[in-house]
């Protein structure tokens, strides 16, 4: 049994536990996915959902409350804990797949219990992103998705095994979005993105997000009453029509938003390391908007040298020409089934 321990605080930590759960089962492997939010009191979730709130509606929130995040460990109170720990113990947990740094001291004192057990570190960020910062392992194996140091990737998490889609196929649309938390400026670049002759498939946070009447900007939803903490499922999905019910509905062995960018030229927004996941299998260059943390920013610089990304500044300076898409496609194009599967890896008794 391999424990996969994710946060709901970014879908981007949380999907790609969601997808290599589901990777390890098509193997034959078990796999369970626990979320720490589901250990935190109700008053502390409503906290984080205002905070999730706040951070969509204004960009500038979310970096400031980025620097002064506090560990949400903290607020786990220790029967829940103790009632964790008594689980994983009846269940024979002895391997744990780590998304989320603020993990690391609740694994620790469950060893610190039990005795001897595996732990992978899986960064999905190309370097460390903030929740490892205050929390190391030295007894723990690294696995990055990405390495904005060396250039490379050096693991990764299928998204899904269908075919990319062929350039010739594609329509002259984009996906614009701001992770599962909707932040970041996507939502300011709809009107010059328009003008610049493309549709585009906007991902809202909110009904209010939908402020254009236009047919070629069609929004999409994730329901804002799931979250992460709730169920294992992936988040319900469906397309926004104004004045009607929205039609949610989940992705199977993937995130429903993924069908989108696989037939986009391109999807636009801040570089989060969900995204780039989306991007490597979906062979869909990103057109990068502002970082969210200096994490982010490493992101968009090792999508630019691996030539699967460019910044819209530099895209503009380049008349926002597909043309130039086709080429970040074409280098993207096959390039994820030359990277190490990390399913087959932790199989295989080890990761690298």
């Amino acid at each position: 049994m391999i424990e996969l321990l994710t946060s709901g605080v970014a879908l981007g930590v949380h999907v790609p536990g969601l997808l290599l759960a589901d990777r390890l089962r098509e193997r034959g492997g078990q796999a369970r996915v626990t979320v720490l939010e589901r250990l935190l009191p109700p008053e502390k979730l409503a906290t984080t959902a205002a905070m999730r709130a706040a951070f969509h509606r204004d960009f500038r929130v979310a970096l400031v409350g980025q620097r002064i995040a506090t560990d949400p460990v903290d607020a786990v109170p220790g029967d829940r804990l103790d009632a964790l720990f008594v689980e994983w113990a009846e269940r024979h947990v002895r391997r744990f797949v780590v998304f989320s740094g603020y993990w690391l001291p609740v694994v620790a004192e469950y060893r610190d219990r039990y005795g001897h057990v595996e732990v992978d570190v899986c960064h999905v960020d190309s370097t460390a992103s903030p929740s490892f910062t205050g929390h190391r392992d030295t007894s723990a194996r690294q696995v990055w998705l990405a390495d904005a140091d060396a250039g490379r990737l050096p693991a990764t998490i299928p998204v899904s095994r269908e075919p990319q889609v062929p350039w010739a196929r594609r329509g002259r649309s984009l996906v614009l979005h701001g992770g599962g938390w909707g932040m970041g400026t996507y939502r300011e670049r709809v009107g010059e993105l328009r003008a610049a002759g493309y549709a585009l498939d906007v991902v809202a946070h909110e009904e209010a997000d939908a402020e254009v009447d236009d047919p070629d900007v069609r929004y999409h939803l994730i329901d804002p009453r799931w979250h992460p903490w709730l169920d294992d499922g992936y988040p319900p999905f469906g397309r926004l029509r104004p004045g009607r019910p929205t039609a949610f509905a989940r992705g199977t062995g993937h995130h429903g938003s993924f069908d989108l960018v696989r037939t986009a030229m391109a999807a636009v927004g801040k570089p989060g390391g969900g995204t780039l996941l989306d991007s490597l299998w979906s062979a869909t260059p990103l057109v990068f908007l502002e970082p969210f943390g200096a994490h982010e920013q490493r992101n968009g610089e090792l999508w630019q040298r691996l030539g699967f990304g460019i910044t819209l500044e530099a895209w503009r300076d380049r008349g926002c020409s597909p043309d130039v898409l086709e080429e970040l496609h074409l280098a993207l194009r096959g390039a994820a089934w030359r990277v190490p599967d990390l399913s087959e890896l932790l199989l295989r008794g080890g990761a690298r």
